[in-house]
């Protein structure tokens, strides 16, 4: 159980890395730049399924301007979830058994 918490934890912390940076470097970069650079398209593509999964379970009056941001929310609260979940599977567990 801890490994699986572990792991959907760590794939949180990628997307969510991915979907800040890519706001980020779209800050520096405007315009056609964005499109052309290599780390921005990376970061694009890291955090598409992400995206494109929030669109699927969001509802039709969100926009699609904002998805990535309801993207960036509802991994932060899985996130979130996680580590609290993995908090309270280690003291159930044992501190010494969950490194």
């Amino acid at each position: 159980m801890l490994t699986f918490i572990v792991t959907v934890k760590l794939i949180t912390e990628v997307a969510l890395l991915a979907l800040l940076g890519r706001c980020l470097l779209g800050l520096l970069v405007t315009g056609a730049k964005r499109d052309h650079n290599f780390f921005y398209q990376v970061l694009r593509i890291t955090g598409a399924p992400f995206i494109a999964l929030t669109r699927r379970i969001s509802p039709a009056f969100v926009s699609d301007a904002s998805v990535p941001l309801v993207a960036l929310l509802v991994l932060a609260l899985v996130w979130l979830g996680a580590t609290i979940l993995k908090i309270h599977t280690c003291l159930q567990m044992g501190m010494h058994l969950c490194k």
